[in-house]
């Protein structure tokens, strides 16, 4: 009995000890598994990063764009390059791709949303970038926190609608347009039942600086109108100072807005020797706009229209994506041309002429009407006129006389008209293929002869300056996401 008892124990410890070594190499339990959640705080599409309270949303889209008779992919008319001289070597179409990525991430803290955003691209164009070559574009990077908004964004300028005109081209005059953002610090503050307002310091350059031109310099232009005199502005001494007034309700907005702007010059010869400089004086602009939604013509329809003024601040009515170096609009056709300088302001140091700030008025007009809810229709109209002063007129006048064989009279001053069309097909979801077309005409205050010798693809030929216009074309298939 006592070696069986002695044999039942041993096996009994035995099997425990094995029992044991198998409990220490189970698995620890593991932690749940954190799915992706979906964020309903600040509409469709966002979703909670995963360990934390920040929400995120990621979208884009892609685009094929073509245009046709326009000297960019962004439907610019033939105001520049090979296509406003209008011979065999300018493209009568150019083509672009584009993708866009683009970032919203928001927090809920006590001092309000916590908003980050950012929205780049790449894109091809045909007439501009190697088989294999293209490019990366920055449009908004932006931070926002407790009214304060941090980076680059829309100017607090710019009406609120002005990232969802109905049309393909952004080659528009008549009004500020800056659909690639501007840096600035702003602060918001809302006042309830849809009425806020604005103020903001934003950077002048690019998009906001017209130029300064010296009508003393020696002046020859290539292509009038597109080669600009050199311009003599000051570097960034000050930003621009902006103030907006805006209403957001169901039916609508409505937007007013002002805007400082430091109009300065170098030195008075070109060397950028101590010869002194004209003293800097202040520009200014104004801009009422509005929008009216869900018109008695159908669900969906919209009509947005503002007008602005500017006085020695050109850009904030021939503002956009074309035109940005300040070099003009010229318009050939056959033996006819029109063209015309914009400019914050001229001045001439050997006769004394202090800086002659230019006058700026454009306008804007957009309907546009859903058929139903897979076609819609856009009309829309563009105005804008640039003029100087009696003395900057003068001025100008001499200059060009000087570059293009001294037979001109009349004035400077012009204006651009835009009129044009879009139809756009949604076929399914995200999806909408347009097509759109535009005509352009640019009336000049000049007459009399240009002699063109100095162009390379025009020698010897004598052009006859007058009103000429063009007509643009454009189509585009977009997928967003």
């Amino acid at each position: 009995m006592t070696k069986i008892k002695s044999l039942i124990l041993g096996s009994a410890a035995g099997l425990l000890a094995i029992g044991g070594a198998q409990a220490a190499d189970l698995p620890v339990k593991a932690k749940a598994v954190e799915y992706v959640k979906v964020c309903s705080l600040y509409g469709a599409g966002f979703y909670y990063i995963p360990g934390t309270d920040t929400c995120i949303k990621i979208g884009g889209y892609l685009r094929v764009d073509t245009s046709f008779n326009a000297s960019a992919v962004y439907g610019t008319p033939q105001f520049g390059g090979a296509g406003l001289s209008n011979t065999r070597s300018k493209d009568y179409f150019v083509g672009r791709v584009r993708a866009n990525l683009n970032m919203d991430t928001r927090t809920a803290t006590e001092y309000g949303v916590l908003r980050t955003y950012m929205s780049s691209q790449f894109q091809w164009s045909d007439n501009a970038d190697s088989i294999a070559g293209g490019n990366m574009e920055v449009d908004y990077v932006f931070i926002q926190f407790a009214g304060f908004q941090f980076g680059k964004a829309v100017s607090m300028f710019d009406t609120q609608w002005v990232l969802a005109q109905p049309t393909i081209s952004s080659g528009f005059t008549g009004g500020s347009d800056d659909k690639t953002g501007i840096p600035q610090l702003a602060y918001t503050a809302s006042f309830g039942n849809g009425v806020s307002a604005s103020i903001s310091a934003e950077t002048p350059r690019p998009y906001r600086r017209g130029g300064v031109y010296s009508t003393a310099d020696s002046f020859t232009a290539s292509v009038p109108g597109v080669t600009a005199p050199t311009d003599r502005s000051a570097g960034d001494m000050m930003p621009d100072f902006v103030a907006n007034l805006r209403l957001d309700q169901a039916w609508g907005s409505l937007h007013f807005a002002g805007a400082v702007h430091q109009v300065a010059m170098q030195y008075n010869t070109p060397d950028y020797s101590t010869s002194g400089s004209q003293d800097d004086k202040y520009g200014y602009a104004f801009i009422g706009g509005f929008e009216l939604k869900n018109l008695p013509t159908g669900a969906g329809d919209s009509l947005r229209g503002d007008i602005t003024y500017a006085k020695g601040a050109s850009r904030y009515v021939f503002g956009g994506t074309s035109n940005v170096s300040g070099s003009g609009f010229g318009i050939v056709n056959g033996n006819g041309i029109a063209f015309g300088n914009y400019t914050d302001a001229v001045y001439n140091p050997r006769t004394g002429l202090d800086l002659q700030l230019s006058t700026t008025i454009g306008a804007r007009l957009f309907y546009e009407h859903y058929w139903n809810p897979a076609w819609r229709t856009s009309l829309w109209g563009v105005y804008a006129r640039h003029e100087q002063t009696n003395d900057g007129q003068a001025a100008l006048l001499n200059m060009y006389n000087a570059a293009y064989g001294g037979h001109l009279t009349g004035s400077p001053n012009f204006t651009v008209y835009q009129v044009g069309s879009r139809t756009a097909w949604t076929p399914v979801k995200d999806l909408t293929i347009s097509a759109e077309v535009s005509w352009v005409s640019l009336e000049t205050g000049l007459n009399g002869t240009v002699d063109a010798s100095t162009w390379s693809n025009r020698k010897g030929q004598i052009l006859n300056v007058g009103d000429q216009n063009s007509v643009v074309g454009q189509v585009q298939i977009l997928r967003s996401f």
